[in-house]
């Protein structure tokens, strides 16, 4: 493990491997290192071709936090990531994830230099995004007073888990690993997302760099209808669709799609 330190002094906890190009992976809500399996297998497969850089996201994992927080903060983390590896790189961000690389990319298109995004979960869809509303004032609530494992089992329910499903995680050691990062649900939904969720074609239109939109071919509904939104509001974007995979895409899909793309 090793750290860079952010412009606010924030120490990020991050590994690589492999070799050339820099390309840095941006985990999405909860996600970190630690636990993330799927996340390391990808790093396996794009290391031939790339010098695969995963970080824990600042409040997760082996990575500090400093308040107040501030999604310019985060998009300084992915910054100093790729002074720590020579002064540029392509981006891929996944699920919220996503939507913090576009960020990245809009804040410093001569540092990252191609950005790759799968399923940022955005919706115009009235009733969607009303849904949106009511969590993040519910999640808002929990955090406040407290109630870490709320929060989760919130987060939870809205991906389409059952309550009966998330209570029998309660008391397992993955629900604990959970509530230690979930003050960083905030950040993702509440700051990163927004608390209307929505795709934001106008603010995507000013992405500079090539942009790949990935959705998956069974995932949620609304998913491919995003990823075209936005591929047709970024000036030089492509939307590629992976068969059969769901919004907990899997790396051996994903890992080729990528080569190809930040390849050529």
């Amino acid at each position: 493990m090793q750290t860079v330190i952010s412009k606010d002094g924030t120490a990020i906890a991050f590994e690589c491997s492999g070799q050339g190009p820099a390309l840095i992976l941006v985990d999405g809500s909860l996600i970190y290192r630690a636990f993330d399996q799927e996340g390391a297998k990808l790093a396996r497969l794009l290391s031939d071709d790339f010098t695969v850089y995963r970080y824990d996201r600042r409040g997760r994992g082996e990575s500090g936090d400093t308040e107040p927080y501030a999604v310019a903060r985060e998009v300084e983390d992915i910054e100093a990531l790729i002074s720590e590896a020579g002064g540029s790189a392509v981006l891929c961000g996944l699920s919220s994830g996503a939507v913090l690389a576009m960020e990245a990319a809009l804040t410093f298109p001569d540092k990252a230099t191609k950005l790759a995004m799968y399923e940022p979960p955005l919706s115009d869809d009235v009733a969607a995004r009303q849904a949106w509303k009511d969590y993040t004032a519910n999640l808002r609530q929990a955090l406040e007073a407290g109630r870490d494992g709320d929060a989760v089992a919130l987060f939870m329910m809205l991906t389409g888990a059952r309550e009966d499903q998330v209570e029998g995680m309660r008391g397992t050691p993955m629900w604990a690993t959970f509530e230690a990062v979930a003050p960083t649900l905030a950040y993702d939904h509440i700051a990163i997302l927004r608390e209307e969720a929505s795709v934001p074609t106008v603010r995507a239109a000013r992405v500079a760099v090539p942009t790949l939109l990935m959705s998956g071919s069974a995932s949620f509904p609304f998913m491919p209808i995003t990823a075209t939104a936005l591929a047709e509001a970024i000036p030089n974007a492509q939307h590629h669709v992976l068969e059969g995979q769901t919004h907990e895409v899997e790396a051996e899909a994903l890992a080729p799609v990528l080569v190809e793309f930040f390849r050529n």
